[in-house]
């Protein structure tokens, strides 16, 4: 092969044996080089090479492993790494919960506002949170800790720096827990802007877990106090029921200001204040069914779809989280960890995640909304697939359908729901066995928990379960009944004292102590009950242990009601310890106020009362009897009370069976124009005659009912009411209403921003009045402008009140009832002056809206409503039922007082409307009246007159003749019907009911 030169010119190499040409002769340092090059040399060359690099490399290592690795591992990757390891530690711990024995302060108090001196209750009658005391004993607490509980000494030595109250046997109990509620998050009076229950929102959907309810609350929210004065001390706030999973609560002490700055700070409310952030327990609210399904227009399987995805994408974030704490535990150096954390970025953390992921290791509390048993059962399903743990069903109304579900999901499922509440949704009543932990849920009762554990207790759960009921058993579902719940040695100096066995009827706080503090003024209590802890007055009479609903098995019920139901059947009733017959008064008036020992006999014979009076007395009527051969029934009675039958106005009872169906129900009147009478809706066209609110009433003595149509579209006019029986023994056709046309029901107050203004409403009233003056106007507007025919006015503000007595003035001859009378009390002089009587329903108002701003509570904050219309002259009668209560759409559920609000659900139309809350608690018509009498000064024949002659004066009905046969008074829990008489159309007496009881039927 030819080469050429740098020329071009060709070049063969020479032979090796020859010498090279003279131009290509080497250097002869070239040629010392190629000796230099030889394999020995270049061997040793390349070992000595690699054992230099062996060392540079070695030496770097050893470099990086000692003072110098800082200047090759970036600071921030070890800190992360730090913080990643310090989460890895922390991924399964839980809160402390010190035992109480050990704890020697209360971490709440503080120096400034916290409790000063120490103080003893001597003599106390306590329920300790597990049972009460066999004696009375001295509870001693400083500094927000329950020092001691001894038994009672009879020494009066006055101890230095001790304030002491001596109870006289006053009953004490641990603050009631309520381990669901709303308040804070809403503040009262509510409105829009305050609202903050749920986040319903297209951008996040029915899951936002990530959301914490500490950020919406408002250490301003004065229902607090109100909560507080009912004895709720201690309550879990949770987000409200429109999405499957609502966010995080927490649990806070019903105490405004309570810290060291005296200043409405949300921390300062926590009943973990004081303990890290990190360490405080959590909880998470979870709705199941129909309240998420009403928000999103999911169905049932889609929403459970939805958080299945959810809780499978949380298992993959926790398994990488799981992942990357086990590999970061087996690196040891720092360049491992440098390089580990270079891959991965550090923990793996999601903010949306993370409380789900709480959740799933069992650091956070699963607390769950759910009404229907299949929703239930599907939640149990879930979780279990995910291994979450649930702590406790919430309202919950169907638990009873399912109790050995409950019980064998075998974690002790807490129930938190209510004695009596329901008929606003599908679901009917609980019984009164549940299946697993019993809790009375204080949603839409506030201040009067502990009258739904006295409900509970007159259905047969034993008096100890139902005080834990409201106290340990929330505070060991809520993880805190190592602080709250008991009246112990080491716990929290949370202490009510009653006026009254706190299972009693009207049972008001005499005062509330929380970590030591007195929250009520005497002086406020002294004036709104005339009694008060500090005042040393000698308590009234130590009442005898709440009674129970006397029970007959199904087969001793039907055999006497087979018996007594017979045509014609006559009866000896004996064992009547007080008779409240007014509408018989050619009997009641030759008996005599019965004591307590005293037995009357009531006879009945061919359908008239031939006798009522003592044995000896009846003797003839009982002789005729058996003289003409009849066979009577002799009923022997324990504790018998006789009363007429009971008139209720109510809210839905015969027009909607489901508060809030509208398929149930006659539906509501489209107004085009309030002032022309032919829009008028008349209910008497649209009732039917039998439902759970019939039985309920039955269930209550209350023989008749006055129900309006539904609230018109105008907002305005609601139409008609009519008369029914509630026997269930009549139809339409045969006597089921007793009354066509009883009044005509107008609302005046926000439900008429539906269509205008309140104004424009009052001003349409004026208008129909004047309009429809005059002889020959048949119309329902006729007949009350002529006075006619009552006309109701809904309204609980107290300047449309002051608008309505202005009405009367101008208007003295129509016969105005106030229906509910929420702001009457504050214009009761006014009230009677201008003749205008009232159907109270507002016996224990709340101020949850802006129109109820001014409400009058009730004691033992306020004076009894009740007690401001007796001492002004004002007649009045007493309902059982919620006022209607309007608020915008995005407001789904909302915290209700008693008698004063109903449950406000999503509306698609995004306007104000009302939805009544049924009447679920009509059976306990006469406990109101009695309630409202206890502090009124009324004497029990003026209790049981609030809910019948009272009525009929009002509404000018014709006088009741029924009569009503209980066991037990009426006025107290635990009473029972046995029998009610109503007047058949050949006007005689017949049994109407027997023995009634709410009916379990599941198959709606």
């Amino acid at each position: 092969m030819a080469i050429k030169d740098e020329e071009g010119l060709s070049v063969s190499p020479p032979p090796y044996e020859a010498e090279s040409y003279a131009h290509h002769r080497q250097p002869r340092f070239r040629r010392r080089m190629h000796k230099a090059c030889s394999v020995p040399v270049f061997l040793a060359l390349v070992l000595t090479l690699s054992i230099s690099y062996l060392c540079i490399v070695l030496g770097r290592r050893v470099v990086l492993d000692d003072t110098s690795a800082k200047a090759f591992t970036p600071p921030i990757s070890s800190s992360r790494f730090e913080e990643g390891m310090k989460i890895c530690a922390a991924r399964h711990g839980r809160p402390a919960e010190p035992a109480p024995e050990t704890r020697e302060t209360n971490s709440r108090w503080n120096a400034i506002r916290g409790q000063g001196e120490a103080i003893i209750l001597r003599n106390a009658t306590l329920f300790d949170g597990e049972s009460f005391l066999s004696g009375p004993v001295d509870i001693r607490f400083s500094k927000g800790l329950i020092n001691s509980v001894t038994p009672a000494s009879n020494e009066d030595p006055r101890i230095l720096g001790v304030k002491e109250f001596d109870l006289q046997g006053r009953y004490v109990t641990p603050g009631l827990v309520d381990m669901h509620s709303h308040h804070t998050i809403g503040s009262w009076p509510g409105t829009s802007v305050s609202e903050d229950v749920n986040e319903i929102n297209p951008m996040f959907g029915t899951l936002t877990p990530f959301l914490r309810i500490i950020d919406s609350m408002k250490a301003y929210d004065k229902s607090t106090e109100a909560i507080a004065s009912g004895g709720i001390t201690t309550s879990l706030i949770l987000p409200g029921s429109a999405n499957t999973m609502g966010g995080e609560g927490t649990v806070i002490k019903n105490v405004l200001k309570s810290g060291d700055s005296g200043e409405y700070v949300v921390e300062e409310m926590l009943l973990e204040r004081d303990v890290p952030t990190e360490e405080r327990h959590r909880y998470m609210k979870f709705a199941c069914g129909e309240n998420p399904k009403r928000s999103y227009g999911h169905e049932r399987f889609a929403l459970a779809y939805i958080l299945r995805r959810h809780l499978s994408r949380t298992k993959e974030a926790m398994e990488k989280q799981d992942a990357w704490c086990d590999t970061a535990s087996t690196l040891y150096s720092k360049a491992e960890q440098a390089r580990f954390m270079e891959h991965t970025g550090g923990y793996p953390e999601d903010l949306e995640l993370e409380s789900t992921i709480g959740l799933m290791r069992g650091r956070i509390a699963m607390h769950n909304h759910c009404y229907e048993p299949e929703d239930m059962e599907t939640m149990l399903r879930v979780t279990r697939e995910f291994g979450i743990r649930v702590r406790a069903f919430h309202h919950a109304m169907a638990a009873w359908q399912v109790p050995e579900m409950l019980k064998a999901y075998g974690n002790n499922v807490t129930v938190a729901t209510f004695a009596e509440i329901s008929l606003y949704n599908r679901k009917r009543t609980i019984r009164t066995y549940t299946p697993a932990r019993y809790y009375i849920s204080t949603e839409f009762l506030l201040r009067t928990s502990l009258s739904q554990a006295a409900i509970g207790h007159a259905f047969h759960l034993p008096a100890e379960k139902a005080l834990q009921a409201v106290t340990s058993v929330p505070a060991k579902a809520i993880d805190v009944a190592n602080r709250v719940g008991y009246v112990r040695k080491g716990y929290d100096a949370d202490i009510v004292v009653w006026d009254s066995h706190p299972l009693s009827i009207g049972a008001t706080p005499q005062q509330v102590f929380i970590d030591g503090v007195a929250t009520l003024k005497s002086d406020d209590v002294e004036h709104a009950t005339g009694s008060s802890m500090e005042a040393h007055a000698t308590p009234s009479a130590p009442s005898d242990m709440p009674q129970m609903r006397v029970r007959k098995s199904e087969r001793e019920a039907e055999s006497f009601c087979t018996s007594a139901k017979k045509e014609s059947q006559s009866f000896v009733i004996q064992g009547i310890r007080k008779s409240f017959l007014d509408n018989y008064p050619q009997l009641s008036s030759g008996v005599s106020p019965p004591g307590e020992a005293e037995n009357l006999t009531l006879v009945i014979n061919e359908g008239q009362l031939s006798c009522l009076g003592t044995q000896h007395t009846c003797e003839t009527a009982v002789a005729s009897l058996t003289a003409a051969g009849d066979r009577p029934l002799h009923v022997q009675l324990k504790n018998g009370h006789l009363l007429p039958g009971l008139t209720a106005m109510t809210n839905l009872i015969g027009m909607k069976e489901i508060a809030t169906q509208a398929s149930t129900g006659n539906g509501a009147a489209s107004v085009k124009d309030v002032r022309d009478p032919a829009y008028i809706d008349h209910a008497k066209y649209g009732v039917y005659l039998d439902g759970k609110g019939f039985a309920r009433a039955r269930m209550g003595g209350v023989t008749r009912v006055i129900t309006p149509p539904e609230l018109g579209s105008d907002g305005m006019l609601q139409g008609v009411s009519t008369g029914l029986r509630t026997s269930g023994t009549h139809t339409l056709l045969d006597g089921g209403i007793y009354q066509d046309d009883v009044g005509l029901h107008v609302v005046i107050g926000d439900a008429n921003k539906a269509k205008g203004s309140v104004s424009q409403a009052i001003q349409a009233l004026r208008a129909i009045l004047l309009e429809n003056r005059g002889e020959g106007n048949k119309s329902a507007y006729g007949l009350v402008a002529e006075g006619q025919m009552p006309l109701l006015v809904s309204v609980v503000n107290l300047a449309a009140t002051q608008q309505i007595i202005a009405i009367k003035r101008d208007f003295p001859s129509v016969n105005i009832v106030l229906n509910g009378g929420h702001a009457a009390p504050l214009v009761a002089k006014e009230l009677a002056e201008v003749g205008i009587p009232v159907i109270l329903s507002a016996t224990r108002p709340g101020f949850a809206t802006w129109e109820g701003k001014d409400y009058l509570v009730g004691p033992p904050l306020t004076r009894s409503p009740a007690s401001m219309l007796s001492e002004a002259g004002v007649l009045y009668a007493i309902a059982r039922f919620p006022r209607r209560h309007h608020s915008n759409s995005r407001m789904l559920c909302s915290d209700i007082s008693q008698t004063s609000a109903a449950p406000v659900v999503l509306l698609a139309d995004k306007k104000p409307k009302s939805v009544p809350e049924g009447d679920s608690r009509i059976q306990s018509l006469s406990l109101e009246a009695a309630w409202a009498a206890k502090y009124a000064g009324l004497s029990d024949r003026e209790a049981v007159r609030l809910v019948s002659r009272n009525v009929e004066k009002i509404l000018g009905l014709e006088p009741s003749k029924d009569v009503v046969l209980w066991e037990n008074s009426p006025l107290q829990f635990g009473a029972s019907v046995v029998l009610s008489f109503e007047e058949n159309q050949e006007g005689q007496l017949a049994v109407a009911t027997c023995w009634p009881d709410d009916v379990t039927d599941d198959s709606i």
